[in-house]
């Protein structure tokens, strides 16, 4: 194994560790969720994002790592969103929390496992077909918010924090 696999292994590991933790593996959290009554995995999610966001800024503000978009196709984003979404009504389950329910002895989460690769199988042989169909719609290019606002990321950081900072706040006042 290289070091870039037990890396990814280890931080999975404890990606799967921390979604047991925060209980959005459960699936009254993922109803919850689904019908806006229970905010648990929202706020998990936007956690993880603000850590991140600001890691990785940081990363490619010491010139550690490099940046690099991909495409903005809002055909992808259709597909991807119909199918994510779905999965999820249907099964419970996102993929992360598929995978941590199997690894936490739910084996009905089998199934949402089996339908990602099954759906991921498929999606590769009909991709000649999409690409030059659906995928082909409209394609933006490689664009981020920094570049279409022009401003500075840290800005964008600073005002999603303070929004979901907000949110936070408002979800527990509310007792989501």
């Amino acid at each position: 194994m290289s070091t870039d696999q037990i890396l990814g292994l280890v931080t999975g590991i404890l990606f799967g560790f921390l979604l047991q933790k925060g209980r959005v593996l459960r699936f009254d959290k993922q109803v919850g969720a689904m019908l806006l009554k229970d905010m648990t995995i929202l706020k998990f999610m936007l956690s993880a994002i603000l850590v991140g966001m600001v890691g990785v800024q940081l990363l490619s503000s010491a010139g550690i790592i490099t940046l690099s978009h991909k495409p903005m196709n809002v055909g992808a984003i259709v597909i991807g969103g119909v199918l994510f979404g779905g999965g999820w009504a249907v099964m419970g389950f996102c993929p992360g929390t598929s995978v941590g329910a199997l690894g936490e002895g739910r084996w009905h989460a089998i199934f949402a496992v089996a339908g990602m690769i099954t759906g991921a199988a498929i999606y590769a042989e009909i991709y000649p077909f999409l690409k030059s169909t659906v995928l082909a719609w409209k394609d933006f290019g490689k664009i981020g918010l920094p570049e279409v606002l022009g401003i500075s990321p840290w800005a964008i950081i600073f005002v999603f924090w303070a929004v979901t900072l907000w949110l936070f706040v408002f979800f527990e006042r509310k007792n989501l």
